[in-house]
């Protein structure tokens, strides 16, 4: 569906610029193939940049939470996780069919809503046992070889830590370097400086976007760093030293981890002092490599997607 900003979307983005004010937002976001997603409390949105040039831009209301279990601190993470991770991976997918020729785009279409469906949930299952392998299998099973490494818990726990993280980053470098990946670093750099032009109450143009950092407290980068960091601590009180009772231990465990570090996170994304400084840090210089400086084109996507997010009432929006 092809729409244009409305004119009143654009008076009350020009409006937050007089005003000057600076506030801490809760929209959030998600680079795409050749795009933007972003997340507000009553609308989501993603624009993409089509095979044309020109702009492609899909908003859609977003149901208002009312789930306990996506309200409670410690229990929400895991839901708003999965949740967050499902609606991504949708608008991944329909980011890339927007970047197919006509006869692809026809060849797509022709795939049952059933099959897609299908498709993507083998994705994601491979996807879940790649990620099991790397982050909970190998850190354990490598541990093993070290008899110093595995002389008690905490040592042992912070050996399989330390591991995970190396892996992460390797990950993010090896595929930082990737042509197509880089580009999608850079619209992740877009989206990161859009909300931060919007929380610097800025106007939202090219050039005031360009003077933003491409490095938030709120992505998901630090998320995961966080979440690696948080299972060296809660692994510490696992006893078992057999690698399937501790893969076993970590997967049970993965909840509290999730709902501990997507805690931490809010109050990273929503607070500034020394803590929220030394917690978000890490998470902050890794984004060096997940974000990369987004040319003029692509901070036209970042700001069309951040629009239609922008409630009426921007006290809806502040934390």
């Amino acid at each position: 569906m092809m729409i244009n900003i409305s004119p009143d979307r654009d008076r009350k983005a020009k409006h937050m610029s007089e005003k000057n004010e600076k506030y801490k937002s809760k929209i959030g976001g998600q680079a795409l193939i050749e795009g933007v997603m972003m997340n507000g409390i009553y609308k989501g949105a993603m624009a993409c940049r089509l095979p044309d040039g020109s702009i492609d831009v899909e908003v859609w209301d977003k149901k208002p939470v009312t789930a306990w279990y996506r309200k409670t601190p410690f229990i929400r993470g895991i839901f708003n996780f999965i949740i967050s991770m499902k609606e991504g991976y949708r608008c991944l997918m329909k980011s890339a069919e927007k970047q197919m020729d006509e006869e692809e785009s026809d060849e797509s279409e022709s795939l049952s809503e059933k099959a897609m469906n299908v498709i993507m949930g083998v994705v994601m299952v491979l996807s879940l046992v790649v990620a099991v392998g790397l982050f909970v299998f190998l850190p354990k099973w490598l541990v093993n070889f070290s008899d110093f490494l595995t002389t008690n818990r905490f040592i042992r726990s912070f050996a399989e830590g330390i591991i995970k993280i190396a892996v992460f980053i390797g990950y993010l470098a090896v595929t930082s370097l990737m042509k197509d990946i880089k580009r999608t670093y850079e619209y992740h750099g877009a989206e990161h400086k859009t909300i931060a032009c919007l929380e610097a109450g800025l106007e939202l143009t090219v050039e005031n976007v360009k003077k933003q950092r491409r490095f938030h407290p709120r992505c998901g980068t630090s998320f995961i760093f966080i979440t690696l960091f948080i299972s060296i601590l809660v692994m510490c009180i696992v006893p078992f030293e057999n690698v399937w009772l501790r893969m076993a231990s970590s997967i049970i465990l993965l909840p509290l981890m999730l709902g501990i570090s997507y805690e931490l996170i809010r109050i990273a994304g929503r607070y500034e002092n020394i803590f929220t400084k030394i917690l978000s840090a890490p998470g902050l210089s890794i984004q060096r490599l997940t974000t990369k400086e987004p040319d003029d084109k692509e901070i036209e996507c970042a700001i069309a997607a951040i629009k239609p997010c922008i409630p009426e009432n921007l006290e809806d929006d502040k934390w």
